[in-house]
């Protein structure tokens, strides 16, 4: 259950019938994916965000004189800062910039972090992508054709970006508005997971990331919950595979909610291969993610 378990919450949720495929237990995706990952091109630039080493973000740049549409990749990890980091989505950043996108592969604090945790991993999230107005004129970035993308953690982490024009001050104050959002196998909500998590990644990780029980903070897991800021008013593209189960909530809630949504569900896909490019999943996840995303013109 190692990479299962570094996949984030693959197990059946007290309230959501869930079940782990067995595919995803035999092999090991999770190394396929890191190894990827690790043979990525050299950035073009590593910018700093925050006064820490984990307040970075990765800018890729497309072949062109621009202005460039922009992704925002944000990698998962079971909200720990002991799994996964932004080198393990790196080749999916690669294979969008290789479609014409510049990509903005952000690293953020986590549990486990000196300052992660609500509301440090949100402030970073929201900085990393604000960023973007100050490094745009120099890159040549369009902030008019900003998309996010995300897997596990990360798909939340970028529903949930995408959701702050329709929070409370200061979080709604945000320099950068995303045109759309791609969640790649990830949740929509987190309240849902407590007393599960430990679980799947081996240790209470939900509580300690909001600092208490969706009961003891009630404002701050609402604040958190992008489901419970249906509709975002932007397209939305959900990859289902090893945690279908998680985000069907999600989708059925946002198009009810009346958001365009598209889904992809690859055959036989696992965790880790939907966003490994080099797999036939992460192909497909790669192409439905670059076609759709946005307009590739003004």
């Amino acid at each position: 259950m190692k990479s299962v378990a570094g996949a984030l919450l693959c197990v059946a949720l007290a309230t959501v019938p869930f079940s782990v495929p067995v595919r995803a237990q035999q092999a090991d995706p999770e190394r396929v994916y890191k190894a990827a990952g690790a043979k990525a091109s050299k950035p073009t630039a590593t910018v700093a965000y925050g006064p820490t080493d984990l307040q970075v973000a990765d800018l890729r740049l497309p072949k062109g004189k621009g202005p460039f549409p922009v992704a925002v990749v944000i990698h998962g990890g079971c909200f720990m800062s002991s799994v996964d980091k932004r080198t393990g989505i790196a080749a999916f950043a690669d294979a969008l910039t290789e479609r014409g996108y510049a990509t903005w592969n952000i690293e953020y604090r986590r549990v486990g972090d000196p300052g992660g945790g609500w509301p440090g991993t949100f402030e970073n999230v929201a900085a990393a992508i604000d960023k973007l107005a100050d490094v745009a004129p120099r890159y040549k970035l369009d902030l008019k054709r900003v998309a996010l993308v995300g897997h596990s953690a990360g798909a939340y982490f970028a529903l949930w970006a995408a959701s702050r024009p329709r929070l409370t001050t200061p979080w709604s104050d945000a320099k950068v508005r995303p045109i759309a959002v791609a969640a790649i196998d990830g949740p929509g909500t987190l309240a849902s997971f407590v007393g599960v998590d430990a679980q799947v990644c081996g240790r209470p990780v939900i509580v300690p990331l909001m600092g208490g029980t969706p009961s003891q903070r009630p404002a701050e897991f609402r604040l958190a919950s992008p489901q419970d800021h249906l509709p975002l008013g932007i397209p939305q593209l959900l990859v289902l595979s090893d945690l279908a189960d998680l985000m069907r909530p999600y989708v059925a809630a946002a198009q009810t909610g009346g958001d365009t949504v598209k889904t992809l569900a690859p055959p036989n896909a696992n965790h880790f291969d939907v966003v490994t490019p080099a797999t036939p999943n992460g192909q497909a996840v790669v192409k439905f993610v670059a076609d759709n995303l946005m307009p590739r013109h003004p």
